[in-house]
């Protein structure tokens, strides 16, 4: 294992998206943000069929700051129940993963 998580999650618009990616980079909660295109999500919400255009973000951070860094995506996002996902990274190259380590250990 390499010690690095990535976290995504999903915003209404690029304009939280970007805000949160903001602020999580500034706090050092994570290393880096990737705010991608808007994509259409489709999923049941109150038992009617939704179709939505989103704002996916993928951030990458170490396993030791992933609590943290969905807790203050919680905090912060928009919806309800927002959908927050990490998952470890099984490897990553050495100088990546130190910058990673080193930005998110202020």
């Amino acid at each position: 294992m390499s010690g690095i998580a990535l976290v995504y999650a999903v915003f209404p618009d690029r304009e939280n998206a970007e805000r949160v990616a903001r602020h999580v980079v500034e706090q050092g909660l994570a290393a880096c943000a990737n705010v991608l295109a808007p994509c259409t999500s489709f999923y049941e919400w109150e038992g009617q069929l939704q179709e939505a255009s989103e704002v996916p973000v993928i951030l990458k951070t170490t396993a030791a700051r992933v609590d943290d860094l969905i807790e203050r995506i919680e905090t912060m996002h928009p919806y309800e129940v927002p959908a927050i996902l990490s998952w470890p990274v099984v490897r990553a190259a050495h100088p990546f993963a130190k910058w990673v380590n080193e930005q998110t250990h202020r």
